[in-house]
């Protein structure tokens, strides 16, 4: 949800935006770009108070609530957009406070918006000729004052893409006799490779799905295998998380509980349940995940119990957590900062694993001005943030696939709203084939904790998904193709890879 949208004046006139009224002008209070001069520059503040209101879903600007506004003139020839962004990016000095910027149009609409966590904030987004209004909501301040900056930037361009190969989906509905058929919330998949069984999430229910790959197209059996009270599985849940182990087949559910969750795990597709200590001690209170793979040589490894390690990560509002289980998920040991507010925001994506060496992998949304993941060499005894430089904060959560030979790639929301992936091939320290792959496949972006899978030469995963319904695909030739849809609660994608 947007947390903050804010309105001033140019001058020191009340002007009415959207029906809110304004408080007060940045410095100066108006400028233009074009493509002759395509960058103007502004500054406002020191501000004292906080507005936090539109967190309420309503916006108020008053000397209680102060909002700043830059008049900003765009001043482009038609279908400039093309080649061309409109980037505005907002800094002030302290990074533990917070500015958020809007952007909108003359009568009123909003064209766009950055309300993240980094310094600085940016915003992106087509050029298009008009006059405009920037607007700043210092959300918190910390008695700083922002410098901002419009920009006209040509696009990147980006890498050739590879060869493109053709490939097909088919929907698998959920049974409608199965009790969430039809109120997944946000839910989650796992594959067993040893069975080929999908285990599917949805809301406080374990589904199962069997494939028969013998016709064509391949049909689905659909099974309810929930853990169940008083033994596993809650009645109730904050968020609901599915994580399948792959390599040993077995399947996690992780029902969110404040700062730990209930679990339980299954080494037969959901015909029997054990239940876990559910994470570590002193995890974070929100937006849990659960994750696994083999150990890293660098540090203390596991027990004869179980071969690979488990995670339990989880953030904390001022900092986020991993935890290490050494038996399988069994119990957990302590929780282990990840960052804290000064390194990154506090929301994260999925942790995952490198088969090739056991590097743990978390993914972020806003470090500072980039995209970035938190890594550990040493079985999350440590970690470290390495940033994405071509990347740019936006409100959706990124994503992590890692191959077989530790290529790493990273799949997210850029602040223009588009998808992108870029490629690293050494553990984040750089970046490189950043590639915007939203134009090409016209798609619709809709990143929401996405999963970006192991790519060749990584390994090759039977299936994921999205919603109850299961969707298989044909492995295209290219790992960027396929066919962009809308979510639904009520039907799951699971794609071949």
């Amino acid at each position: 949800m947007p947390r903050s949208v804010a309105l001033a004046a140019a001058t020191l006139l009340v002007m009415a935006i959207g029906g809110v009224t304004a408080a007060e002008a940045a410095t100066p209070g108006a400028g233009t770009v074009s493509s002759t001069r395509p960058t103007a520059t502004w500054t406002g503040g020191p501000f004292a108070v906080p507005n936090a209101t539109a967190t309420t879903g309503t916006l108020t600007c008053n000397a209680a609530a102060p909002c700043d506004d830059y008049a900003l003139t765009v001043d482009v020839p038609a279908g400039y957009y093309a080649a061309n962004d409109l980037k505005i990016k907002v800094s002030w000095p302290n990074s533990a406070a917070d500015f958020d910027v809007y952007l909108y149009d003359r009568s009123g609409v909003e064209v766009g918006q950055a309300a993240s966590t980094a310094d600085p904030e940016t915003l992106v987004v087509p050029p298009v000729a008009g006059q405009y209004t920037v607007r700043i909501v210092p959300f918190a301040p910390l008695g700083e004052s922002y410098s901002a900056t419009a920009e006209l930037a040509a696009k990147p361009a980006a890498p050739a893409p590879g060869p493109v190969g053709a490939a097909s989906f088919t929907n698998y509905p959920a049974l409608g006799t199965l009790p969430r058929a039809h109120d997944a919330g946000e839910p989650s998949i796992g594959v067993n490779w040893k069975t080929g069984k999908v285990m599917y999430q949805a809301y406080t229910d374990t589904y199962r799905v069997s494939f028969d790959d013998t016709k064509s197209p391949a049909t689905a059996a659909w099974e309810d295998k929930s853990g169940h009270l008083p033994k596993c599985t809650a009645n109730a849940s904050l968020d609901p998380i599915l994580f399948t182990d792959h390599d040993t087949g077995r399947t996690f559910e992780s029902q969110l509980a404040g700062k730990t969750s209930l679990m339980c795990y299954t080494d037969d597709d959901g015909e029997t349940w054990t239940p876990s200590q559910g994470g570590g001690i002193n995890s974070g209170v929100d937006h849990q995940t659960v994750g696994g793979g083999r150990w890293s040589p660098n540090g203390v490894g596991g027990t004869p119990l179980y071969p690979n390690a488990v995670y339990y990560c989880s953030q904390d509002i001022a900092d986020a957590l991993c935890a290490t289980s050494r038996d399988g998920g069994l119990t957990f040991g302590p929780a282990v900062p990840m960052y804290t507010l000064l390194d990154c925001g506090g929301l994260h994506g999925h942790v995952k694993v490198s088969p090739k060496d056991g590097t743990v992998y978390v993914p972020n949304k806003g470090c500072g001005g980039n995209q970035a993941v938190a890594l550990s060499e040493d079985n999350g005894l440590t970690w470290q943030v390495r940033k994405v430089p071509t990347s740019l904060p936006a409100d959706s959560d990124p994503s992590v696939g890692i191959g077989s030979d530790g290529t790493v790639y990273f799949g997210y929301q850029n602040a223009d709203g588009h998808a992108h992936v870029a490629v690293s091939h050494d553990k984040g320290r750089t970046w490189e084939s950043d590639q915007d792959v939203a134009p090409r496949w016209a798609c619709r972006t809709w990143c929401s904790r996405p999963s970006s899978p192991a790519t060749p030469p990584g390994p090759r995963s039977p299936s994921s998904a999205r919603r109850p319904a299961a969707t298989t695909r044909t492995p295209p030739t290219s790992p960027a193709s396929g066919t962009c849809t809308s979510p639904s609660p009520t039907t799951a994608g699971a794609p071949g890879r």
